[in-house]
């Protein structure tokens, strides 16, 4: 049997889906590189399919879930900082991106070093997307091409969300490419992450597939509201429409294909905010009591999968 994860995007709220993780390791006493033949991401959510593959050196993971989770929690507010000026000058984010990068790379050399791709303890597939050539962009770890690319920099594209930082400029094989998060098109990789299963594994004919997001919208937008908006006035929330509504297509879609092979643990937001940037302590608080109202509710969702992902390791 083989087993697929895939991480929605979400920016800060990257924290529910990595607590929901930790809760399985918990349960099944391993680590999530361990249990997964193929982990998926997009945005935040490759930023934890990397974090949670990365060997320390020993050929075991380097970060637990829980371990990422405090990335959120301890360095939210270095991801999402700017200064006066940049505040500013980019108008708030009107006229130019919100925030400088260096806050998010100086975070991603910490947690990643100069580790390749291609090292990655599991199958790893990352998305973004490419604003020269106008195409989606898949990092693939198992892939030459690939293998090679230093996975801060796949972190920094896939989390390069449009208007909140700058594309991201990466080498590869020779070549630069201008990437833009993976969310514009496919905020939930899930499919593709199945995709990918039947490529790699077509004599295959058990797996399981589990997607974990990081809370629904639920903040109303009125028709008085939005009616008059220009370009300006749709630029958030028609970034945050697109996201949540590619998640949801891909839910729809897999839970038609795949039936009872299929687990998605999702959530929406009573309590915290959606938005991807919000680092303030009272939101991470909120954000944790989420997460738990989670796997509350998923509790025998969650126990269903950690039996199903055991029975490959017994």
């Amino acid at each position: 049997m083989k087993h697929v994860l895939s991480i929605d995007g979400g920016g800060i709220r990257g924290i529910i889906p990595a607590l929901v993780l930790a809760e399985i390791e918990k349960r099944t006493g391993k680590k999530t590189a361990e249990l997964f033949d193929i982990v998926a991401g997009t945005s935040t959510g490759g930023i934890l399919a990397l974090g949670l593959t990365k060997d320390n050196g020993s050929g075991v993971p380097e970060f637990s879930a829980g371990d990422l989770a405090k990335l959120y929690e301890k360095r939210g507010k270095d991801i999402f900082s700017r200064s006066l000026w940049k505040g500013v000058s980019s108008v708030g984010g009107y006229v130019d991106e919100k925030y400088a990068e260096e806050g998010l790379e100086r975070v991603l050399v910490e947690y990643f070093g100069n580790e390749p791709l291609g090292a990655a303890l599991t199958k790893v597939l990352i998305t973004s997307y490419d604003i020269h050539n106008r195409h989606p962009y898949f990092f693939k770890s198992w892939r030459t091409e690939w293998q090679a690319v230093e996975m801060r920099l796949v972190a920094r594209a896939t989390s390069a969300a449009p208007t909140y930082f700058e594309p991201a400029l990466i080498p590869v094989s020779g070549s630069m490419k201008a990437l833009i998060d993976g969310g514009v098109f496919i905020n939930n990789p899930a499919v593709s992450a199945y995709a990918e299963l039947k490529r790699l594994f077509p004599d295959e004919n058990e797996y399981i597939v589990v997607s974990i997001g990081t809370g629904e919208l639920v903040r109303p937008i009125s028709y008085s509201e939005a009616k008059d908006w220009g370009k300006a006035g749709w630029m958030l929330p028609v970034l945050s429409c697109m996201f949540d509504g590619v998640c949801d297509a891909a839910d729809y879609q897999l839970k038609q294909i795949l039936r009872n092979s299929y687990f998605r643990l999702q959530t929406s937001l009573s309590t915290a905010s959606d938005d991807l940037d919000d680092a303030t302590n009272g939101n991470i608080a909120n954000l944790k009591s989420e997460a738990k109202k989670l796997i509350r509710t998923n509790k025998d969702t969650i126990g269903r999968i950690c039996d199903t992902l055991m029975q490959s390791h017994t």
